[in-house]
């Protein structure tokens, strides 16, 4: 700093590389040690300010003498003032004496630090990671190139390839017959699930299986969902229930397992009640009424038809043959809030009335007496062929009403009742976005339909939790099963959930799950991780490994590892927490909540200082908000 002067001309280089003289306009000591120079361009001065290790660098010339000693370490530079003349004329600052202290060289050093070589070396790190960032996105891009031309023309492949992991590494116990499957369960409400397979539309479109079935009481829906970094995970729902059905299951392994055993219940005098539920299109008038070829409904393998064989095959029977009873079927449907009656000529409106003893009468309800399964199945028939049907936003051919097809056992000395079985086909349930674009009419059917279900639900609820109160009035459905809800141990219910594996129907799947977990709410254990992220998108950001790893929960604090908290080598793995005991709803009542730390548990001290920080920040929101909490 002594050797250089104010308007002293120095050499500098520019940003772009340029070197050019300029001259010094202003010297700054001390720790700073800047030098700020101008020079003209065009019709303007620019300026710029420097550190002085840089001017050194780029004025050699200037310095070649020692720049400081033992005698003058402890000197001043006196820079002389300049007259007012002079200083108008340059436009410059006022003159200043600048005072410096001595630079401290070290020992043994006699060139000054380069900061030029530190930004080399900058720069060239830059550069290598910079290569290897390319380097991964490469193997990223071959790895997801390897695996799109395993599933060549599927769009969603990166979702199936997520899924065939998740499944190759859970073992499937399907239900397959009831002889290898030993007896069945004894309750009072039974809740079972059927998958269906997927269509020949959905196949020709490419649809995604989302549903996987690990063990005969439970199901596991894989719903595709995206971070806020656009990277794809799957996140896993596990339900279970008391069986589960998957798309080989026939008909009639279904009936063995929900309807038959409510046949013996019914000739023991009890009231049994058997019905589907499920979205448009899930499969409910198939499993009820029978397979369809072409637009023609076959009856001979619906659980109508089934249970109808089943409970003339129990009138002969050694065990139930003194009870000398006959057999009448009536077939009705609810439409709304309005009740029709399938086999009168003409399908007349019925009235749902109440007798002095508070026993809901179908008034004018035609039960016809049969002698054999044949007789049953042309009633069937007559019935289906009327019952009332729409086009919705999920099926061309959707059935809008309730039907309630009943045997009915009487004594044949007394007509006296002694047992009912009411098998029930409900309407699809949809949600109020899928029907924005239909008419009015559409849009009052749905919401008819999903009253009367919400109402079902709860009854059966109530019939499980023995309550002394039962909403069987809220809708027409339940007020003309209110026999079937009331009467204690001697009343048992038998639901079949049906869903659709297809991706788009997933949405619905979980709520027809949620639906069926709300009636008979079971425990599930956590077979499969909550969540499983996409590898290749979780590497190409860097954030996780190639190869998903999936782990399961703890044994102890129910904690699932998922992908995004793998770490590349050399960190530290963070569990995640999440919580899938309850069958997706995490409702565990009965539960005490604890919150503590994977390291250790909270103190009462640390109680302590919860309870006052939440105190504090109460207190200052209140006087945040005009207000005085004591």
């Amino acid at each position: 700093m002594d050797q250089l002067s104010i308007n002293q001309k120095v050499f500098i280089r520019r940003s772009d590389g340029r070197v050019h003289l300029a001259g010094i306009i202003k010297l700054e000591g001390g720790s700073s040690n800047l030098v700020t120079v101008e020079w003209p361009e065009g019709l303007t001065m620019r300026g710029k300010e420097l550190p002085l290790d840089l001017v050194v660098l780029m004025n050699p010339q200037i310095f070649d003498a020692p720049r400081c000693s033992g005698a003058l370490a402890n000197q001043t530079a006196s820079i002389p003032p300049r007259s007012k003349k002079q200083r108008m004329t340059a436009g410059s600052f006022p003159p200043r004496v600048v005072t410096t202290k001595p630079r401290q060289v070290p020992p043994g050093s006699t060139s000054i630090p380069n900061r030029q070589a530190n930004v080399v070396i900058q720069v060239d790190n830059m550069r290598k990671q910079r290569e290897r960032r390319r380097e991964l996105q490469s193997r990223v891009r071959q790895m997801r190139e390897k695996a799109k031309s395993e599933d060549p023309g599927n769009p969603d492949w990166e979702i199936a390839r997520m899924i065939r992991q998740q499944r190759l590494q859970t073992k499937s116990h399907p239900v397959k017959s009831r002889t290898s499957e030993g007896p069945t369960k004894e309750h009072q409400i039974v809740v079972c699930v059927r998958k269906r397979p997927l269509g020949r539309k959905e196949l020709a479109d490419r649809e995604l299986d989302v549903v996987s079935i690990p063990s005969k009481d439970m199901l596991v829906v894989h719903e595709p969902r995206k971070h806020v970094n656009l990277v794809k995970f799957l996140d896993n729902h596990s339900f279970r229930f008391d069986y589960v059905f998957n798309e080989d299951c026939s008909n009639t392994t279904v009936y063995e397992f929900t309807a038959r055993p409510l046949i013996r219940h019914i000739f023991e005098g009890g009231m049994a009640t058997c019905f589907a539920y499920g979205q448009t299109g899930s499969g409910k008038t198939h499993t009820m009424g029978g397979q369809f070829i072409g637009r023609r409904q076959s009856s001979l393998d619906g659980v109508y038809a089934l249970a109808a064989n089943d409970v003339f095959s129990n009138l002969t029977s050694t065990s139930y043959v003194n009870l000398k009873l006959g057999v009448s079927c009536s077939f009705f449907e609810i439409y709304g809030s309005r009740v029709y009656d399938l086999l009168m000529p003409g399908k007349p409106q019925l009235r749902v009335l109440e007798d002095g003893n508070q026993q809901v009468q179908v008034v004018g309800l035609t039960e016809n007496a049969v002698k054999n399964t044949g007789e049953v199945l042309a009633l069937l028939e007559l019935g289906n062929s009327v019952r009332t049907s729409g086009q919705t936003s999920a099926n061309s051919k959707s059935s809008r009403s309730h039907a309630i097809f009943q045997i009915v056992l009487r004594s044949s000395t007394t007509e006296r009742l002694h047992g009912k079985f009411s098998l029930i086909d409900l309407a699809g349930n949809e949600r109020g976005a899928d029907n924005s674009s239909a008419d009015r009419l559409t849009r009052l059917e749905g919401s008819e339909i999903n009253k009367s279900l919400l109402v079902l639900k709860e009854c059966i609820r109530a019939l499980g939790r023995q309550s002394t109160h039962l909403p069987f009035r809220g809708s027409k459905l339940t007020q003309v099963l209110r026999d079937s809800f009331i009467g204690g141990k001697k009343v048992k219910t038998c639901m079949i959930a049906m869903i659709s594996p297809g991706l788009h129907s997933v949405e619905h799947t979980l709520n027809t799950l949620r639906y069926a977990d709300r009636v008979k709410e079971l425990t599930v254990e956590g077979v499969v991780p909550k969540r499983l992220i996409n590898p290749l998108a979780s590497a190409s950001s860097c954030e996780s490994s190639f190869m998903p790893n999936i782990i399961s929960q703890s044994e102890n604090h129910n904690v699932f590892l998922s992908a995004s908290s793998i770490s590349l080598p050399g960190q530290r793995v963070q569990p995640q927490d999440s919580s899938n005991a309850p069958n997706d709803l995490n409702r565990n009542q009965g539960e005490q909540i604890h919150y503590s730390t994977p390291e250790r548990p909270l103190t009462q001290r640390n109680l302590r200082s919860i309870k006052k920080a939440s105190s504090m920040l109460a207190k200052s929101l209140a006087r945040f908000r005009g207000r005085n909490i004591s």
